[in-house]
């Protein structure tokens, strides 16, 4: 047998917020990890239940590696999560081309998120027909930020910059996912198509009188299409509701 000093081990050192996603805990902040393959500090790392793109940085020493790095038998790799204000237009050593803006792409199990953020003037992509490789093309086509609860998902080798929503309710998560990647007010509420996600156009009310309802043809009278449903919006009572709701939540349009 093999004594612990001869052993092909190396030790992962994680951060707090990376040992709350490990499924069975960790009692200590270290993992004694068997070499057992040549393999990436990356996949090693996933390889435990952490996707890489939870992950902040990664340090051998005092020295910062990145996510191609091949461990070697005794060494000692500290692995820290993303500290939020995540700005993913800014180049890290883990993620050395940053996007070029804020754009997200949600998974099926937290939908209810991407009207939200539509809502608060976010470019959203969203589709409940699109499995997970449909996502991960998407997503690195359109250089967006996937957002899901799906870790298998978030350790596609395609998908760059994403986030494990740990929120249950869709208003948490919204508040979650501003925080963490450090959007703040103001927003440009009412500005997206909810179902399309496209930007609004305003449209003189004469052009679509014979749609409106009588109430609203006589009370309201700025009204927005979307280019691409065709659905149109005005600013009635229950816009003004989200509005309210949305400021009581520290939320503030443009």
């Amino acid at each position: 047998m093999q004594t612990g000093s001869t052993r092909r081990t190396i030790t992962i050192t994680l951060s707090n917020g990376l040992r709350e996603l490990l499924r069975h805990g960790l009692i200590n902040d270290s993992i004694e990890y068997p070499l057992e393959r040549r393999a990436s500090i990356k996949d090693i790392v996933e390889s435990i239940g952490i996707p890489h793109t939870e992950i902040g940085t990664v340090r051998v020493g005092n020295r910062r590696i990145d996510f191609g790095f091949i461990p070697q038998p005794g060494q000692r790799i500290q692995v820290s999560e993303i500290t939020p204000p995540f700005d993913v237009t800014r180049p890290s050593k883990l993620r050395p081309a940053p996007l070029p803006t804020v754009r997200f792409i949600v998974d099926v199990n937290v939908g209810r998120l991407a009207a939200l953020l539509r809502l608060t003037g976010f470019d959203t992509a969203y589709s409940n027909s699109l499995d997970d490789g449909g996502i991960a093309e998407l997503a690195l086509g359109e250089n967006r930020v996937v957002l899901t609860k799906d870790r298998a998902l978030l350790k596609r080798g395609k998908i760059v910059f994403g986030r494990l929503v740990r929120a249950v309710l869709p208003e948490d998560q919204l508040t979650e996912t501003l925080h963490f990647f450090g959007l703040a007010c103001p927003y440009r509420l009412f500005t997206r198509c909810l179902r399309c996600n496209r930007i609004l156009e305003p449209v003189a009310k004469e052009a679509i009188l014979h749609r409106l309802e009588p109430k609203t043809k006589k009370y309201f009278n700025s009204f927005k299409t979307c280019p691409d449903c065709n659905r149109i919006y005005w600013r009635g009572s229950h816009c003004d509701a989200m509005a309210a709701k949305m400021e009581r939540s520290g939320f503030n349009e443009d």
